[in-house]
Order: C-alpha cells, then sequence, then structure tokens
C-alpha cells in the first residue's frame, strides 16, 4: 500500500481529520506526537494499531498539504 492510501477523510470520523485509514487516529495527532519529541516506534507503541508506516504516511500527508500547488 501507498503511503497515500493509508490516510482517510471521513466526515463520520473524527468530524472530517484525516486519519489513518481504519483506525481513529488523526495526522494531528501523529503530527503533535512527533513534535513533542516521541519517535516513531513510540507512537507505535502508544497506538498499536498503527504501524511505522502509518506514521510516515502522516508525515508524507502534511509534507504534501504544504506544498505550493
Amino acid at each position: 500500500m501507498q503511503l497515500s492510501q493509508r490516510i482517510v477523510i471521513d466526515a463520520e470520523v473524527r468530524f472530517g481529520k484525516p486519519c489513518v485509514r481504519g483506525t481513529r487516529v488523526s495526522v494531528g495527532d501523529v503530527l503533535g506526537f512527533l513534535a513533542s519529541g516521541m519517535s516513531a516506534d513510540e507512537v507505535v507503541a502508544e497506538y498499536p494499531s498503527i504501524s511505522r508506516d502509518d506514521v510516515l504516511a502522516c508525515l508524507d500527508f502534511a509534507a504534501r498539504a504544504i506544498q505550493p500547488r
């Protein structure tokens, strides 16, 4: 699965915030944990429903979101 396919936006989940597919873990949550100093492995340990690739997908989603079109 490509990184971009791991992030979904569903109006019925977390008020439409982008989340890791099949979970209620938002991209914003993951980015916040990383910004606070947690490693990707620590985030995965805290949320075993996501993988290291999901964490990378969150970073990829954020990077693409700030790129000019």
